[in-house]
């Protein structure tokens, strides 16, 4: 019922008064490039307010064991992807010529907000302007959900994307290499590399 509100609110408050596009259905043939974005027929998509882990970053799992971050929220919005159709209203353009938008998708019979879904679940996180401020703050509510169940990434170590994009963006070279644990920090603060504490 909360994921189904939201997806309500979402709409209603991030909704332009004139409607650019109609809903758009996914069925086959998409193709995933991040946890957050894919293409369908030629056109790039991307989740309103969605940011997911950036590929090339490492995620350390509770038992020790490394993988790709990036590559385990691809998985997570596939899998979405697979349980049926995924309906999406265009919200405007990104900078890199992506379509944001704000998706539903039918799970168990019930509708949920693909966004709401994936930072609850600990898959992806509440993006954050260049400011630093949250663009959807029912999104960060979901993530600060997560990471106090330490629901799927939140369960070991990362580099929160976040800030890894705000020190892009303000001319910083992040070190992917090293591993910090951002269970406890608030969007943007790190801990030193793990094992160096």
């Amino acid at each position: 019922m909360r994921i189904k509100a939201s997806l309500a609110m979402v709409l209603l408050l991030s909704a332009p008064a004139d409607a650019q596009e109609k809903t758009i259905s996914f069925h086959a043939g998409v193709t995933f490039e991040t946890g957050d974005t894919w293409r369908y027929e030629g056109r790039k998509f991307r989740l309103f307010g969605v940011q997911s882990c950036l590929r090339g970053t490492a995620y350390r799992a509770p038992g020790g064991v490394e993988e790709d971050c990036g590559l385990r929220s691809i998985g997570s919005l596939a899998a979405l992807f697979s349980t049926g159709t995924v309906a999406c209203q265009p919200m405007g353009a990104a900078n890199d010529d992506a379509t944001f938008v704000v998706c539903a998708a039918e799970l168990d019979g019930e509708m949920i907000d693909v966004g709401t879904a994936l930072i609850s679940s600990g898959a992806a996180f509440a993006a954050v302007r260049p400011s630093g401020t949250v663009v959807l703050s029912s999104y960060a509510i979901a993530e600060s959900v997560a990471k106090e169940n330490q629901s799927g990434l939140w369960a070991g170590q990362f580099i929160h994307p976040n800030a890894v994009l705000a020190a892009n963006s303000e001319g910083f070279q992040v070190d992917l290499e090293s591993l910090y644990d951002a269970r406890d920090l608030p969007h943007g603060e790190r801990l030193p590399p793990a094992g160096m504490e």
